[in-house]
């Protein structure tokens, strides 16, 4: 796995990972409960947990495939449209949690930086990010965890419940984070790697929008990364709007 440290502005910085995540052909099945009460519901709960992650991956692939057409496919439909949204949203979501989820199941990891950092600076950087990382999305699980069960009460209005799908999306992105974030804190064998490419992108960060683009795109292709380009516009924008 390759994470890479892209400069955003003055010190600040953003991490970075092309990595696709899994998705599972099939959802589980799960063997009948057995034993008492409580036994029977713990089967229950990790059964609908692992339903949910499976509905999870779907949807992300379902992002992923909305995300390379150029959402080209127009919606028809009151449904459809708050599809096309909530589509919209669940394709950032992938973008800027992308690098947590994959690493909850990586072992080693290639770290590469703007060679005009050391690499116990880069370092720092890299754990101060995934500290905050950890610490913001456990609070969010334990909040949206909360309107999930919540958002049960609306099984009873006609029709799928938007709301509760919402819901359930982010509980099982926040959880993936929390484990990519501890992970990639306590787990993950680093290798780091100087970059000459990303000191590049950091000169571009003063250029003018149109010419920003042109640096990102020719340094992604060094690179050999599609959508660092975007990813890139998007961050430098968001530090500009920082007070």
């Amino acid at each position: 796995m390759d994470v890479f440290l892209v400069p955003a502005g003055r010190e600040q910085y953003e991490l970075y990972t092309e990595e696709a995540d899994e998705v599972p052909e099939e959802a589980p099945v799960r063997p009948p409960a057995t034993g008492g009460f409580f036994s029977r519901m713990k089967h229950r709960v990790v059964g609908l947990f692992e339903r949910l992650k499976h509905r999870f991956h779907q949807v992300l692939a379902e992002a992923e495939r909305d995300r390379r057409r150029g959402n080209a496919v127009r919606a028809h439909g009151w449904f459809a449209r708050v599809k096309g949204v909530v589509m919209r949203w669940v394709a950032e979501s992938v973008a800027e949690q992308r690098l947590l989820w994959n690493l909850r199941r990586a072992d080693h990891a290639s770290f590469m930086f703007p060679d005009d950092l050391t690499a116990g600076d880069a370092v720092a950087v890299l754990r101060k990010q995934l500290g905050k990382d950890f610490d913001k999305h456990r609070f969010w699980l334990a909040i949206d965890s909360l309107l999930m069960v919540g958002s049960a009460a609306l099984i009873v209005i006609p029709g799928p419940n938007v709301l509760g799908y919402f819901f359930a999306f982010r509980v099982v992105g926040h959880f993936f984070s929390v484990r990519g974030a501890r992970r990639g804190l306590d787990i993950v064998e680093w290798t780091n790697v100087s970059s000459p490419p990303l000191t590049a992108l950091r000169q571009a960060i003063e250029m003018d929008p149109v010419a920003r683009l042109e640096a990102a795109e020719r340094i992604s292709a060094a690179l050999h990364l599609d959508h660092l380009p975007s990813f890139f516009q998007r961050i430098v924008l968001r530090s500009t709007e920082q007070p």
